[in-house]
Parts: structure tokens; sequence; C-alpha cells
């Protein structure tokens, strides 16, 4: 009896443990206090290291143990929610707005800066309504980087026919507006590259069927933003592939671990981002990590891709701290990446980091030359942008466009599996390099044009022909979308114009192909090739009258960068044409982008900062 009552105890308690290790699944959706969902809060299990993030619809699952007393909700701008876990399996939050009373705080070029720093004469910036606005006490200044732009204006075609320029694919521009925007921001108007913006998205246009990797989509109509000219829609589709078809990867990740990226959004969210991406690996594939904070180090050489619990040890174990040797990291990196190189395979460092190089080599023109050596090796780089405060866009852009990869900013996880999931293939494996456009116009039919956006992608026309001269990449299954506004022949206003030529006349054109609007040539090279290759494509001088999903779409996404940037040729648009014509053009959008980016565009409309005298 006594053995009985033993075993039974001992029956008892495993069982009990069972009980109290017994994890099930809450979820719910997090709103704000007018119901609108929202995407990138922070659910943690309070006193845990355990959490996850909201996706584009607020709603979160998570997984909770007996033991678990309270979830904890956080935001950048809104108060936090501590909820009590209790029995139910559904946890709907609606979050409030933070509000700061504690010092007035003025609204200042790229950011935030407490009054008490300033001097001088300002003016104060009010908020009629303002959603979000983030006030972060860890630094009273921004330092925050971005190339200068000036907008492209028309050319006349009598002057000027012909319009060269590389391609792009980075996208990192719309999501550092969504992040200013989704903090109650304003964005800094170099930071709005409308290309980007356009890129961010994914359009359906066909796969290629010919020998060339990539297909070529034209659409015309009238410009949304001014109906007396028109917008032609250039689209390039990248070949797909399934992802076992891919050649090896022979990656190295270069992390920047040092003291600037010890915030949330930088380091902690830089490890969740690249775990999606061992994730991903292939046995066949390898990945080496090299760190750089006061010196550059490798923390793990080149290990299979099947080793997983190996390369998630190493990125689990890395801490912020020290200063950034930037430019020995890089160096260590290309080392690595050669010495591991895969011959017909994709051999590419990818960089992450908030963009500070403060130690060795570091100026722009230095890296542009390093990582130009580099490419030639067949070793590419691409970057990724962390965290706010500190983000020097300017160098990341040009590091990834001279190592011919992409550059992508992650403001939250979704933005990573975006980047290292959805477009696993787009990302890493390049199909087609040094990518040209050129357009030759008629002069029969077009009076001036205006490239949208492109502004750092121009070119000379000799470049067009000079396969030296580098250009954008393509990666598998991406798209490209270029916009053009056209003023056609014959219609009224003034155009830019030059004086008569004293030497020589311009050859008129003849009465033969007059019905076509222009012709576009595309030069490309396979990525392990140095000779181009050139196709050709005549367009006709025919208006739709219904347009596509793409089309539309593209052109509320161009709108809402004119507008950001308070453009001289946004022409009659307003915040609200830039909605209900992205409304229209929602398409099937499986992943919701085009659903967020209503959403933002709602945001943008909330933000009405009025000017005051002091």
């Amino acid at each position: 009896m006594k053995q009985f009552i033993i075993s039974l105890a001992f029956l008892l308690l495993f069982s009990g443990i069972g009980l109290a290790t017994e994890q099930r699944i809450i979820s719910g959706t997090v709103s704000d206090e007018t119901g609108s969902p929202l995407p990138g809060v922070t659910v943690m299990v309070e006193n845990t290291s355990r959490g996850t993030i909201t996706d584009l619809s607020g709603y979160y699952s998570i997984g909770v143990n007996p033991q678990d007393k309270r979830l904890v909700f956080s935001f950048i701008g809104m108060e936090t929610e501590k909820v009590q876990i209790g029995k139910q399996d559904t946890v709907n939050v609606k979050m409030t707005n933070n509000q700061i009373a504690c010092e007035e705080v003025v609204v200042i070029g790229y950011g935030t800066q407490k009054k008490r720093f300033l001097s001088g004469s300002i003016s104060k910036a009010k908020a009629a309504r303002t959603s979000y606005m983030v006030v972060n006490d860890n630094f009273d200044w921004n330092t925050e980087n971005y190339s200068a732009i000036h907008e492209n204006g028309f050319k006349n075609v009598s002057v000027n026919p012909l319009s060269t320029f590389s391609i792009d694919v980075d996208n990192a521009s719309y999501s550092n507006v969504r992040r200013y925007l989704n903090a109650g921001e304003l964005p800094p108007t170099d930071a709005v590259r409308i290309e980007e913006m356009i890129n961010y998205f994914s359009y359906e246009y066909p796969e290629p069927l010919n020998e060339h990797p990539f297909s070529v989509t034209t659409e015309i109509a009238a410009c949304p933003w001014n109906n007396e000219n028109y917008l032609m829609h250039i689209g390039l589709k990248g070949k797909s592939f399934d992802k076992t078809e891919l050649p090896a990867s022979n990656l190295v990740f270069l992390l920047d671990v040092s003291g600037s990226m010890n915030s949330p959004d930088k380091l902690p969210l830089l490890k969740r981002a690249f775990k999606m991406l061992v994730n991903e690996l292939r046995p066949n594939d390898r990945v080496a990590i090299v760190v750089y904070a006061g010196a550059a180090g490798k923390v793990l050489g080149s290990t299979p891709g099947n080793k997983k619990t190996k390369i998630l040890d190493a990125l689990e174990k890395l801490n912020a701290g020290g200063s950034t040797a930037g430019g020995a990291g890089i160096k260590l990196a290309y080392k690595i990446a050669e010495e591991n190189f895969i011959e017909g395979g994709n051999n590419r460092i990818i960089l992450a980091t908030d963009g500070d190089f403060n130690v060795g080599v570091s100026s722009t023109s230095e890296m542009e030359r390093l990582v130009e050596q580099k490419r030639n090796n067949g070793v590419f780089i691409s970057v990724l942008g962390f965290g706010t405060g500190n983000i020097k866009d300017d160098k990341m852009e040009t590091i990834a466009d001279k190592g011919n990869g992409n550059y992508s900013y992650i403001d939250n996880i979704q933005e990573a599996r975006k980047v290292f999931v959805s477009e696993f293939g787009g990302t890493l494996f390049t199909i087609a390099k040094d990518v040209k456009f050129q357009l030759e116009f008629n002069p029969k039919q077009v009076k001036a044009y205006r490239l949208v956006g492109y502004e750092n992608r121009l070119l000379n026309d000799e470049d067009f022909n000079d396969d030296k001269k580098d250009a954008g990449e393509i990666g598998a299954g991406h798209t490209v979308t270029a916009l053009y506004e056209i003023i056609p022949a014959g219609a009224g206003g003034d155009v830019p114009s030059v004086d008569p030529l004293k030497y020589q006349t311009s050859k008129n054109v003849t009465g033969e192909n007059s019905d076509e609007l222009l012709t576009i040539k595309l030069r490309y090279k396979k990525p392990d090739e140095h000779k181009s290759i050139l196709l050709e494509l005549p367009v006709q001088n025919r208006l739709n009258t219904e347009t596509s999903d793409d089309f539309r779409f593209s052109a509320a996404v161009a709108s809402f960068g004119m507008l950001l940037r308070k453009s001289e040729f946004m022409g009659n648009t307003t915040i609200n044409s830039v909605i209900n014509l992205a409304e229209s053009a929602k398409g099937a959008d499986s992943e919701g982008y085009r659903s967020e980016f209503v959403r933002l565009a709602k945001t943008l409309d909330n933000l009405e900062f009025v000017a005051e005298e002091k």
C-alpha cells in the first residue's frame, strides 16, 4: 500500500509539472483610439524575453505559460499597455497617444530637438491633429544624412530626344518614409526618393518568354495629376525561379555591433531579421559572420546552411558596444567571401548597420572605390539600414549602388520578412547586371517629357553604349517600374528651350514611323559576363481609356511622393486624390502592402502642421 501511495504521488507530481508547463496561444488585434489597426506594436510576455510584433492588420499571436501573468503592449508614441492574461484566448487592445507635457518640442529639419538646445528666432510648428509624435529622450539631436535630390524637370524633345538612366530596385526610401509617418513626423524632403517608393511594391507583369531574363511592359494613359499630359508606365519583370533552382550562396553577414546599435530597433531587430534569413538557407549555402565595433572580427567561419543551430547561436551572442570600424569590417568581409568563393554561385556580403563609419576607411569616396574594385571580382554587397537618429542614408545607398547590391531599410519585423522571406530570390540572386534604359522620343508625337524620380540614377547618353559604365541590377522575380510624364506634340504651354545652333542644324524627322511615340532600348549583362546585350522596343502612340491596377497604383505612389516633396510638378494632386486612386487599385493585395499604403496616406492626412510666428 505504501509503495502504491508513493507511486501515485510521483504520478501526480509529474502530471502537475506537465500541466504547469503546458503552453497555450493568445491572439488578438491592437488598434489606436480611432479603431485603426496598429502594425509594428511589440507584444511581450512580462518579465520574459518572449515576444512578437503585430502584422499589417494589427494582428498578433503569442504563446503563454500558466505562470505568465501579463502581456505588455508597447509602440513608439503610444502609452504602454499591460493586460492581465487570465483564462481568455483572445485579447484585443486599444492604445492611446502618449501625452507629452513636460516640455515644449520644436519640429526641425531632420527630426525633433528640445527647445532648450536651440537659439535664435524660430517658428513653432503646431499639429492640428497629430498622430504618434516621437520624442526620444535618449538623444537630443539627429545625425541622419540624406543626399540632396534635385527633381527632374521637363526636357524639350527637339533639344533632348534621349533619356538615359540606370534601373533601381532599392526600396529603402518607402520603409524609411513609413517610419517617419508612423512616428507622427514628416520625413525630410531628401529622404523621399519617388522611384524607390514606387519600386517597393510588386506588380503583375508577365514572366519573360524569350531569351532575355526579363519582360518589358508599357502602358500609356492620361496623367492623373495633369489630364492634359500623358503618363507612361514601364515595367520590367525578372524571371522567377523556384528556390531549389537558384545557385548556391556564399554569404558573409557583416554586422554593426557598435555602441550606436544598442537600441531595440537596431541590434535586437537585426538579430531577429537575420534569423529569418538563416531559416531560408539550403544545405549547399554557406554563411560566415563578421562584426565590427572598435575593431573588426570574425565570429563565425563559413558554415553550411544545414548547421542552422550553430549560425543562430553565433547571432544570439552578439552585443553592442564600442566605436564603428566599418571600413575594417568591410575589408575583412570581402577577404572571407573571396576565400570561400563559389564559381557560378551567389557570392554576397550583407551589411547591416545604422550607417555610422567613424574609424578607419570611412569616407563615402573611399568606400565607393573599395566596393567597385571588389564587385569586379564577383563579390556583391547589399545593405540593410536599421534604427533612427543615426541613419547615414547617403553612404549606405552609395555602397549598395556601387557594390551591385540592394539597399533596404528595416523598420520592423514585417519588413525583415518581406526582404528575407517573401523576396528571398530577388534580394539575393542577381539575374542581370548593369541594366540601362535609353528612351528616344519622337518629336512628331512628343513635345517634352519628364522622368519621375531616378534623379541619382541618370546617365549621360553616351554611357548607354559604354560597357565599362556601371548601372543597376535586377534580381530573380523582381519587378522594376519607371514613369514618364509626357507633354504631347501640339500641346500649349512653355517648355525649356535653347537658342538655335550656329554651326549645325538638327536633322528633321521623316514621316516614317511617325505613329511611334518613342523607342525603348535596354542594355544588360549576364551576371558573369562583361559584354552587354541590347533589347529594343518601339511604343505606339495609343492611349488606354481603361487602366490597370498597376498603372493607377504606381501613379498614386508617385503622387504621394510628390506631395511629400511639395513638388512643383504635382499638378492637381491632393491627399484625397492619392487615397482614392490607391484604393481603386489595390487588386488582390495578398500581403496587404497596398492596403498599408492607403493607411499611410491617411496618416499623412492627419498631420496638419501650421506654422506660427513666435
